[in-house]
């Protein structure tokens, strides 16, 4: 852009800094730009510089440098744990046993003075047939007679803060690890300096004058529009983004999938964490010692530890099936059905316990539901596991019902979804029978996404169901990790701003 064009477009601020500047011999800090050019706040100054380094009329050079304070004299005053000591072994001959160190300093001075004594290398340690003592060195004798190092900077410290230019490091860095003693301060020096482009604008002149960055009402009903200079603005310049309130990503995705089901005739069903191991495992045909059902695999509630089973009849024929296979033509798990083990109390690990609890209450056809919620396994951290995650579910019951309505279903939905290539293939899965896995073909190579199948006659038959039962379930979070190319479960749920601002709305 030439510099006649910049000129045009410096607003007021922009122009005092310049000429300031020029006026200060083409540089200067922030401070003496702020003082010499009369501004009433600091931040007009690196507002206006700002904008002008973004038009490169300036360059910006900027310097960071630590600075130490005391922070507090107190501790001085009263001298470090290991002084103390040198003063009591000097009045004691040079040498003093650790008791007779103890009752000299106190006893929590004493442990603080011995480990510096000897971090500092100015005592060794004899011992001839009676308790162990603390003699003072070569080093430890001139420390007698004067300061150590770091009470020299300690004492400095107490006059003026000091530059890490001026000081020691090694003596700083001993001194941080003690606690409460000094204070570290990151301090960052500005300097402005006039650019090339910079000194060509200001050789067009510059004129200050207030100008009228915006017309208000009054402006344009009194008339005065026409005698007040109006800001040009410069549509090509730099402007600070602005990101439009929108949902997290996690939230979009969800709603995404609830939008799908609802057209797809489905009706949202949700029910509570907490759960008894009946409807969570029994119900759905899982053997009572099933690995599944230990404490590595599930979280159990402490309080309340066991809930208490209200449907009777339900509850006799799950016990049936596991013990006999009851009416449903199976031999179940020969072996005898523990209620003390049904009733104990557990966070729940999938979301067809909503499924189940709602067809125990809803036996007849049709149904068409869904679920969206929060489960919880005893899983360790890492980058596909979380102990607390989102599952997908959906099922269909009805006269008719089959395996190859259940593939035509899943096919809409993951296609909805925004999948394409969509292929099954066989998968066991403990309560279903048939049961298939879902693939979809992402970025190059095959991916599960989900499984499905037919609720076994040994699940539906203690519930009063009398036709098939289709289901199908998929991982949340894997979809959502595919749809923002994600390696790392955890940063679903990370707190990192940037991410969330520049992720697209659709």
């Amino acid at each position: 852009m030439k510099a006649s064009q910049l000129l045009e477009g410096l607003s007021y601020p922009e122009r005092k800094v310049l000429l300031t500047l020029n006026q200060l011999n083409g540089s200067a800090t922030p401070e003496q730009i702020f003082v010499t050019g009369g501004f009433q706040q600091q931040v007009e100054v690196m507002n206006a510089s700002s904008w002008l380094q973004s038009k490169e009329l300036i360059e910006v050079r900027e310097s960071a440098k630590r600075w130490y304070s005391l922070r507090s004299k107190a501790a001085l005053e009263s001298g470090l744990p290991e002084r103390k000591a040198l003063d009591f072994l000097g009045k004691n001959g040079n040498r003093a046993t650790i008791p007779q160190l103890e009752e000299g300093i106190g006893k929590a001075d004493s442990s603080l003075a011995i480990g510096w004594l000897k971090r500092k290398n100015l005592v060794s340690f004899e011992k001839s047939g009676g308790p162990a003592s603390l003699v003072l060195n070569e080093a430890g004798l001139k420390a007698l007679d004067g300061d150590m190092p770091d009470e020299a900077v300690l004492k400095t410290l107490v006059e003026k803060d000091i530059c890490e230019t001026d000081l020691d490091m090694a003596i700083i860095s001993q001194l941080k690890t003690r606690q409460d003693l000094i204070v570290e301060k990151l301090v960052i020096s500005r300097s402005f300096t006039i650019s090339d482009l910079g000194k060509e604008v200001i050789s067009l002149g510059i004129e200050l004058k207030e100008e009228v960055a915006q017309l208000t009402p009054e402006l344009i009903q009194t008339g005065k529009w026409k005698d007040v200079a109006l800001r040009k603005y410069d549509i090509q310049t730099f402007a600070p983004a602005e990101y439009a309130s929108k949902k997290h990503p996690i939230t979009r995705i969800g709603d995404e999938i609830r939008r799908i089901f609802v057209q797809m005739g489905f009706t949202e069903i949700e029910d509570e964490y907490v759960q008894a191991a009946f409807w969570n495992m029994d119900a759905l045909f899982t053997p009572q010692d099933h690995p599944a059902r230990d404490q590595q695999d599930t979280f159990y509630v402490k309080d309340p530890a066991k809930m208490t089973l209200d449907d009777e009849a339900v509850v006799e024929r799950v016990k049936a099936v596991h013990e006999n296979g009851g009416e449903t033509g199976s031999l179940g798990w020969r072996c005898k059905w523990s209620r003390e083990e049904a009733e104990r109390t557990l966070l729940r690990t999938h979301t067809t316990v909503n499924t189940i609890r709602y067809l125990a209450k809803h036996p007849d056809p049709p149904a068409k539901i869904f679920s969206i919620g929060r489960v919880f396994r005893n899983e360790s951290i890492d980058a596909t596991h979380l102990p607390e995650f989102t599952q997908v579910e959906g099922i269909i019951t009805e006269e008719g019902a089959s395996f190859d309505m259940l593939v035509k279903i899943l096919r809409d939905f993951y296609s909805k979804i925004g999948f394409d290539i969509i292929r099954f293939r066989p998968g066991p899965f403990p309560y279903t029978e048939p049961s298939l896995e879902i693939e979809v073909y992402y970025n190059g190579k095959w991916m599960e996404l989900g499984g499905a199948g037919v609720f076994r006659p040994e699940v539906v038959g203690p519930l009063g169901v009398k036709y098939p039962v289709l289901a199908w379930g998929l991982g949340f979070e894997r979809l959502a990790m595919l749809r923002w190319n994600l390696k790392d479960i955890r940063e679903l749920y990370a707190t990192d701003m940037d991410t969330l601002r520049s992720s697209p709305i659709f």
